[in-house]
């Protein structure tokens, strides 16, 4: 039988994440999960609703009205919120901000949880978040720790943002980071912090694909011991 590995990434927001993880699995022939796009599919359903967050019983409806799916075309990840493909929606400033806010609840966590495991069972993945290697897969193979300081991660989404005809102000991106960074490092449930085995990779002076191969350095050493 085939055995699975699972490779843990976690970070704060704009540490590169993502564009990793994706060029990795690529490379290995993982399958990413992308557990922030999860908790922005769950922040666009309560922007969308006006769910009221600090309404214990108006999100415990809410989340049981919400199915949040993962599905690959052509090899690309696709979000389903309820069937409907939100991938467009989801990568707004609006809906991380809101996706930072409901991933500090217990029942939105929890919701995820079961399904963020349940794929790591099937399958050889990669999976970044904030509390991969502490809390989803605290087994996993390899957990990562990226970091950047908040200027160069600001900058970062203000170059991804301006590429794509956004209007946006840098200063004020940094301040929306700095902001982020303190509610997930502080949040009473899976708070975000280094595994005290993760290994750090700091991105700060390197691209992603320099990343990505020291991270498949790493997991192959892994592996190898």
């Amino acid at each position: 039988m085939k055995k699975n590995y699972s490779i843990a990434l976690d970070g704060p927001a704009g540490s590169g994440k993502s564009t990793v993880a994706k060029l990795t699995a690529k490379k290995l022939g993982f399958t990413y999960v992308d557990t922030g796009a999860m908790y922005r599919a769950i922040g666009l359903y309560f922007l969308r609703n006006n769910v009221d967050i600090s309404d214990n019983a108006a999100v415990v409806k809410a989340l049981s009205e919400i199915e949040v799916d993962l599905e690959y075309v052509d090899g690309e990840q696709q979000v389903m919120l309820n069937e409907e493909n939100v991938n467009a929606y989801i990568r707004t400033e609006e809906v991380g901000k809101q996706a930072s806010i409901v991933s500090a609840l217990g029942e939105v966590r929890e919701k995820l949880l079961f399904l963020q495991r349940n794929m790591a069972e099937k399958k050889s993945i990669i999976m970044d978040g904030r509390d991969i290697g502490t809390v989803v897969l605290p087994n996993a193979t390899l957990k990562i720790y990226m970091e950047a300081s908040a200027k160069i991660r600001a900058k970062r989404r203000y170059d991804e943002l301006t590429a794509k005809g956004v209007s946006c102000n840098l200063d004020e991106i940094e301040k929306d980071i700095i902001a982020r960074d303190e509610r997930d490092m502080n949040r009473e449930i899976s708070p975000l912090k280094k595994a005290d085995d993760a290994e750090v990779v700091d991105t700060s002076e390197i691209n992603p694909q320099q990343v990505s191969e020291k991270i498949i350095e790493l997991f192959e050493k892994k592996i190898a011991d």
